[in-house]
């Protein structure tokens, strides 16, 4: 486990998420719109949108209509619109305009799971969260790093066992290894840096 974080770390010491953002709202906004669309997708529709509207305020003064108008290439745009709108009124009316930093605070507001709350907390504030998507859920289950049925459970499971110093960053080094080198249908062992220690049984290095 420790040597397979360590050769992550050593390839890319310091991995960033593919969302863009410029504060933790403009971050929360766009992980909440992500939810079943790409990161790409969500970045041509979050620039204009985040250059008229980078905080709660600003964010609820356009309007819903507005905020829909500028997500509409993405995905459920219009419950993603209400979401947005919505949860930027939490944000004035109870946190001052702040995006709060306990899961539990995050997990109240509209559109945001715990998945989305995990992102914000290690991204925005620095706190070691590993959120699961369809990524590392593969390549937890497939190295095997932890296997679980559930994405939550892989979730605890993988910030129970990630060594302490890797666990930070862990979230980023797994989304990014299963998106562009564990893929799903055709994984490229041969580019991947920890072949020797993954035991998937279909691995090949053809």
């Amino acid at each position: 486990m420790a040597e397979i974080f360590r050769r992550f770390h050593e390839a890319e010491p310091e991995p960033k998420g593919e969302l863009h953002h410029v504060n933790p709202f403009t971050l929360l906004v766009a992980v909440v719109l992500s939810a079943q669309a790409t990161d790409r997708g969500v970045n041509r529709a979050t620039g204009p949108l985040f250059a008229v509207a980078d905080t709660p305020e600003t964010m609820l003064a356009l309007g819903e209509d507005r905020v829909r108008d500028s997500i509409r290439t993405i995905g459920l745009f219009n419950t993603k619109a209400k979401n947005v709108v919505a949860l930027s009124r939490i944000l004035v009316e109870e946190h001052g305009g702040a995006v709060p930093a306990t899961l539990e605070a995050l997990q109240v507001l509209p559109g945001v799971g715990a998945k989305t709350a995990s992102v914000v907390l290690n991204i925005a504030f620095g706190i070691p969260r590993i959120a699961v998507d369809t990524h590392i859920f593969r390549v937890s289950n497939r190295i095997p790093l932890f296997v679980g049925t559930t994405t939550d459970k892989v979730q605890a499971g993988l910030e129970a066992i990630v060594p302490e110093p890797y666990r930070l960053h862990a979230h980023h080094w797994l989304i990014l290894h299963g998106r562009y080198i564990c893929k799903a249908r055709k994984p490229e062992c041969p580019r991947c840096h920890i072949a020797d220690l993954c035991r998937y049984p279909s691995k090949t290095m053809a």
